[in-house]
């Protein structure tokens, strides 16, 4: 039987600028500071989270990480409620996109943060 690999995933960004991406997440998308290294006020490392949604950002390149921020992907959230979520944010920060509905049954709408990594917000129909 295949070993369980859990229920969560730990996104772990490299950023440009610690306090320039520290005030995005925390000022504007309402996370907060829950880990650090080595001390709060000037982390190399560090963890926010909202709710069960946590995200490292890192200001050195850690093992297998380019050495500039990069991806090409998107990381998507899933929130209780999009609605709710666009009227919290909307004025706050550009929407890449959104929100619209998918033709595979998604409600959704996108932003950037600061080095560029899109975050999705999606719920169901």
């Amino acid at each position: 039987m295949p070993t369980k690999l859990g229920n969560r995933v730990l996104p772990c960004l490299l950023v440009d600028d610690m306090r320039r991406s520290l005030a995005f997440y925390l000022e504007v998308l309402g996370f907060t500071q829950t880990g650090y290294y080595p001390i709060a006020s000037e982390p190399m490392r560090t963890e926010v989270r909202r709710d069960d949604v946590a995200i490292v950002l890192l200001n050195e390149a850690a093992h297998g990480i380019a050495e500039k921020p990069a991806f090409s992907g998107a990381l998507y959230i899933f929130p209780e409620s999009i609605d709710q979520l666009v009227n919290e944010l909307q004025g706050r920060v550009p929407f890449a996109w959104g929100p619209e509905e998918t033709d595979f049954g998604i409600r959704q709408f996108a932003i950037r943060d600061p080095d560029g990594y899109l975050l999705v917000f999606a719920e169901r129909i």
